[in-house]
């Protein structure tokens, strides 16, 4: 089916009926450029991918008006400094997980994912109809940023290692490529977590200076090519249960665009969330496959390994709430939603989903 004829009939009709619509419009509208700078290598036509689909259609939509020139991680600042780029307007915005930035506040987490946090469709319902958006905005205020949420990469796979994980023990001095919250808990469990940007990742696994490296799941991984630097692929990633990614936007540069372009630019990445998890969920069991044809061993997490980083994992998330009131804010919501929805789809999604891997195994 023809690409607008789809999204005209969809959930996103009225956007995207808005989106086509928008030309006339605009019509007599501003031009404006904006830079962003992406959080990822270009080689990921999934997440990095992302970005250009939302400004082409921001640009499809605006008569070429608002432009958005979309650069790779690193091309004009190193993804660890986009955060304070925006925030100092050096570029009006970054396409990028929020807990890359944990490290300026732990609550910047939420923005994407916690460890044994929401799936992708919990996240958007409490994102989009708890309270979540909200709550993230007025923390990130007072920095001068707004994140509007734009992809999603489900549940992750649990990373690529040059050696078996059989206990807790094995966890124990081990370098580990991993970001946000994830990173904690792994040193908690007495690992050495390594933030390292996507396009690093590699050297640092072929070299030695990393024992394991996590990045997203097959489709992605493959194209990185971190199957021939580590033989073992662990599954799940329980750190990025439904990793969602975002638009980090300078306020002052938002409050300046046209109304107009305000709507077209929330309506055009909100279709890229949608879009970047059919993208996943359409390409990642192919290329696991590929991966397995190739060598790749792939092996789920010990049960007493995932329980072990799960019980690590509270006390963090206890310690947190008690000494920052950003955190406590946003886990108190996202917590209860979350076991509200846990709870209702343990009824429905889960043993539907349980039923149909059984009968469909192959």
């Amino acid at each position: 089916m023809e690409r607008r004829n789809f999204i005209s009939r969809t959930a996103l009709g009225a956007t995207g009926a808005a989106l086509l619509a928008a030309p006339a419009i605009v019509a007599a509208q501003p031009t404006i450029r904006w830079r962003c700078s992406s959080g990822f290598p270009k080689a990921l036509d999934t997440i990095y991918g992302a970005a250009e689909d939302a400004a082409k259609r921001i640009s499809e939509a605006t008569g070429g008006k608002f432009q958005i020139i979309v650069a790779p991680a690193g091309e004009i600042v190193p993804m660890p400094q986009a955060a304070d780029a925006v925030a100092a307007n050096t570029v009006e915005c970054s396409h990028t997980a929020a807990f890359y930035y944990v490290g300026k506040d732990p609550a910047w987490a939420f923005g994407s994912c916690i460890p044994f946090g929401m799936n992708f469709r919990q996240m958007n319902a409490w994102w989009f109809e708890g309270g979540g958006e909200k709550l993230f905005n007025d923390f990130l205020r007072p920095q001068g940023v707004r994140y509007i949420i734009s992809g999603n990469t489900g549940a992750q796979m649990g990373g690529w290692f040059r050696k078996e994980i059989k206990t807790m023990e094995d966890v124990k001095g081990l370098k580990m490529r991993i970001p946000g919250l994830g990173g904690r808990l792994f040193s908690a469990v007495g690992a050495v977590p390594q933030q390292i940007p996507g396009g690093d990742i590699y050297p640092a696994l072929e070299r030695g200076t990393i024992d394991g490296a996590e990045w997203v799941g097959p489709y992605d991984d493959e194209k990185l090519g971190f199957n021939k630097v580590a033989k073992f692929y662990y599954y799940p990633g329980f750190w990025e249960g439904g990793a969602a990614l975002g638009w980090l936007v300078n306020n002052k540069s938002w409050d300046a665009l046209p109304a107009d372009y305000r709507a077209i630019f929330t309506a055009a990445v909100h279709e890229a969330n949608v879009d970047m998890m059919a993208k996943y969920d359409a390409r990642n069991g192919a290329a696991l496959r590929r991966l397995i044809a190739g060598g790749t061993q792939v092996k789920p997490f010990p049960r007493p390994v995932m329980e072990g980083f799960y019980k690590a994992a509270l006390p963090i998330y206890a310690e947190l709430s008690g000494s920052n009131a950003n955190f406590k804010r946003l886990y108190d919501s996202y917590s209860a939603f979350q076991r509200e929805a846990v709870s209702w789809m343990r009824f429905t999604e889960n043993t539907f989903d349980d039923f149909m891997a059984q009968q469909l195994r192959g």
